[in-house]
């Protein structure tokens, strides 16, 4: 396996851009789209042991959006792409194409609201852009 590709890691800008990720988080699912997302998720919300695991959940939750950073800083590594514009496109590109089209396939399924698909899937798209930013600027 070749593992040159990881030589040129930012492991810090990965950090940051995964933890910019996870805030962005805490944002969008209180103050911008909370009470919402509780609406069409009343079921899981209002069930007895819906907090039960809640820091289990964070912490996995961080440590995917770190792995979704270091991918974005691998791709920006790859194909050359650096500076805040370079990693607005490489964040949407990467939001559209992966991240939100992955939820929307498994939200057809489940026959979930469209408004949840909007809600979660423009989340992670902007979770992308925010943390490709990040690397691609640093």
């Amino acid at each position: 396996m070749h593992t040159e590709i990881f030589s040129h890691i930012n492991w810090l800008a990965v950090l940051v851009g995964g933890l910019a990720y996870f805030f962005l988080g805490s944002i969008w699912y209180t103050v911008l789209f909370g009470k919402k997302w509780r609406q069409y998720n009343a079921v899981f919300v209002n069930q007895p042991d819906a907090k039960k695991g809640a820091a289990a959940i964070m912490i996995i939750s961080l440590i995917l959006m770190i792995v979704c950073a270091l991918g974005l800083d691998i791709l920006a590594t790859r194909f050359w792409i650096f500076g805040w514009m370079g990693g607005l496109k490489l964040g949407l590109i990467t939001g559209i194409c992966f991240a939100a089209t992955a939820v929307h396939i498994s939200y057809v399924y489940e026959k979930r609201p469209l408004g949840l698909h909007l809600i979660n899937g423009l989340y992670n798209v902007a979770g992308n852009i925010l943390a490709a930013i990040i690397v691609c600027w640093w």
